[in-house]
């Protein structure tokens, strides 16, 4: 492989990279094993914030869950995975800090659309400087909720983004300025397979009206020369209080 083809060089100017096949099979069934563990006996325990429902009152919408590794030592052990911490030190150029990781499912036939955000406003680091393997447990493609990206978006900086009102995904881009920032690419994948971005990459995902699961995990690092900005996170968290109350969720 050329330097230019490289998954850091990609990562560099493009602000994503996918990574075929990033676990097995085997591995990919351990890991759904003892994600269905946790949807069965560990969701049940969580608040409103931590496990969100399309309809809370029908257990089968499961549409997230905020810091698995928080809740189960399985997951915890992931974040600690050396061949992926090793993957996220190479593309952010720096030892990382492995912060969550979050379920991120849209059901079948209901899961809505993400909106077009940028993860590194929701992290409010200086720099900002952070990267999500999301790794997917389905075939994912333009029915049942694709992942989009614009390429070149994180060299951008942070973009204005206000509240989405939207369960899971509180900040918005505001305006629809993606397409002066970027190409927009949509990235199809396969089961273990395995997209990567920057925190300041602009990306979006389509709702799921087919018949077909679409769940994923993301990972989340940040380099270690990247700090939270206390005021940021601040007006952050204040943003996400007044919603999540207006969602009832608080």
């Amino acid at each position: 492989m050329s330097e230019a083809s490289s998954p850091a060089a990609q990562f560099a100017r493009d602000g994503f990279v996918y990574i075929p096949q990033l676990l097995s099979p085997a591995e990919m069934d351990e890991l759904s094993a003892n994600l269905e563990r946790v949807v069965r006996e560990v969701v049940p325990t969580l608040s409103k914030a931590e496990a969100m429902f399309e309809d809370y009152s029908d257990p089968t919408s499961l549409k997230q869950i905020a810091h698995l590794d928080a809740h189960d030592p399985y997951f915890a052990d992931l974040m600690r995975n050396p061949r992926i911490v090793a993957i996220a030190e190479e593309l952010l150029q720096d030892r990382v800090v492995a912060q969550n990781i979050g379920y991120f499912r849209k059901p079948p036939g209901r899961g809505k659309p993400t909106p077009a955000h940028q993860d590194g406003y929701y992290f409010c680091l200086l720099p900002n400087e952070a990267l999500t393997i999301w790794i997917a447990f389905d075939d994912v493609d333009e029915e049942n909720g694709a992942l989009y990206y614009v390429a070149g978006s994180h060299l951008k900086g942070v973009q204005p983004h206000g509240a989405s009102h939207v369960l899971g995904f509180s900040q918005g881009l505001t305006g629809d300025k993606s397409s002066e920032l970027g190409q927009e690419v949509l990235c199809r994948v396969r089961r273990g397979d395995c997209l990567i971005h920057h925190s300041l990459t602009i990306h979006a995902a389509g709702g799921n009206m087919s018949s077909r699961e679409r769940r994923a995990i993301g990972l989340v690092f940040y380099a270690s020369r990247a700090k939270v900005d206390p005021e940021l996170k601040r007006q952050y968290k204040e943003s996400l209080s007044r919603q999540q109350q207006q969602l009832g969720v608080a």
